[in-house]
């Protein structure tokens, strides 16, 4: 038996969606009234930006190119690229530049791998994680010169409580294992031979890492553990009942769901560590073994008086880190993508 053929009315007809899309777009005046209002809101906001952010960027971007003076920044000559040409051929720009570079790989690589642990335990359930939360926040509350200046003097030989550990209270603790324990205890140094922590080129700025790691950990796990919270609690329950085990759970569940947060946190830590400034001068005083690129600006800018030099320097920071941001962010539209 033929079915009935029952007409479509013109109202339910298929519509074309761009042509849905413009049929539904608001005409009234009303609506143009809103969008006034919308940008008229957001207007100051971008006049602020632009007075706060891009002219002092595109001034630092002009002044890279003459040889301005602080004190007489008005009598600035056009000198093109010879800024940078100086820079280029300058030994202790190039030291600073690798110095920069170790300090942001080293300390985001230590950043990330002890912030993750700490957020992971942070995140199970167990009595007391409260409690745990909040001493964590610690090392990140106090201020960085204070905690620069704190470790400071733990590193300082022959006093300091590190050299105390290493030349006494470490050969004590083991020399009273049997069969062993002499042999443990001339591992470490002898009395009276303190390790140079902050004197030795070789050994300065692993301990200024050492001290930003301490510090910047918390942070991290911070923004990790937000990433974590996001993560549903049944996909875990899901994997137990397939049998995974937490190693599995952690690369297959929860790294590649954390992934967005990881990458955000590498951003921010990323920008921060090259531009570095605080806990190293504080720590060495611009000592040329562990200065920054930040601290070489810096030097250049209040000990040279060269404006246009220190301008030269921020501009290469900002381009690095305009390198490093993009880098992440195609990182992320790849893993998106995927």
């Amino acid at each position: 038996m033929t079915q009935p053929v029952i007409p479509v009315p013109p109202s339910a007809a298929v519509v074309n969606p761009v042509q849905r899309r413009n049929e539904d777009a608001p005409r009234a005046s009303w609506a143009k009234a809103r969008e006034r209002l919308a940008w008229a809101m957001v207007a100051p906001s971008m006049v602020v930006v632009i007075v706060v952010a891009l002219y002092p960027l595109a001034q630092t971007v002009y002044y890279s190119f003459t040889d301005a003076r602080l004190t007489r920044a008005d009598e600035a000559v056009w000198r093109g690229l010879d800024q940078y040409r100086f820079l280029w051929e300058d030994r202790n720009f190039r030291g600073a530049f690798v110095n920069t570079v170790q300090f942001t790989i080293l300390s985001v690589l230590f950043e990330t791998i002890l912030g993750m642990a700490t957020a992971l335990l942070i995140f199970s359930n167990f009595a007391g994680r409260g409690l745990l939360r909040t001493a964590i926040l610690v090392p990140w509350a106090i201020p960085t010169v204070v905690s620069s200046r704190l470790w400071q003097y733990m590193f300082t030989e022959p006093y300091g409580v590190f050299n105390d550990i290493t030349q006494y209270r470490l050969p004590q603790l083991v020399d009273w294992i049997p069969g062993i324990g002499s042999s443990l205890a001339g591992i470490f140094p002898a009395p009276g031979d303190s390790i140079p922590f902050l004197t030795d080129p070789t050994l300065s700025l692993f301990s200024i890492i050492a001290v930003d790691v301490w510090k910047t950990t918390p942070f991290m796990a911070l923004l990790l553990l937000a990433g974590l919270q996001t993560i549903p609690g049944d996909v875990y329950e899901a994997s137990n009942i397939d049998g995974a085990t937490k190693w599995q759970q952690f690369w297959q569940i929860t790294l590649p769901l954390v992934r967005p947060a990881l990458l955000v946190a590498l951003i921010f830590r990323t920008m921060d560590s090259f531009r570095v400034f605080d806990v190293v001068y504080v720590m060495k005083q611009g000592s040329l073994d562990t200065q920054t690129l930040a601290i070489y600006a810096q030097q250049a800018l209040i000990n040279g008086d060269r404006l246009g030099r220190t301008s030269a320097v921020a501009v290469v920071i900002f381009l690095c880190i305009a390198l490093m941001v993009v880098a992440y962010t195609r990182l992320v539209r790849v893993e998106e993508n995927s």
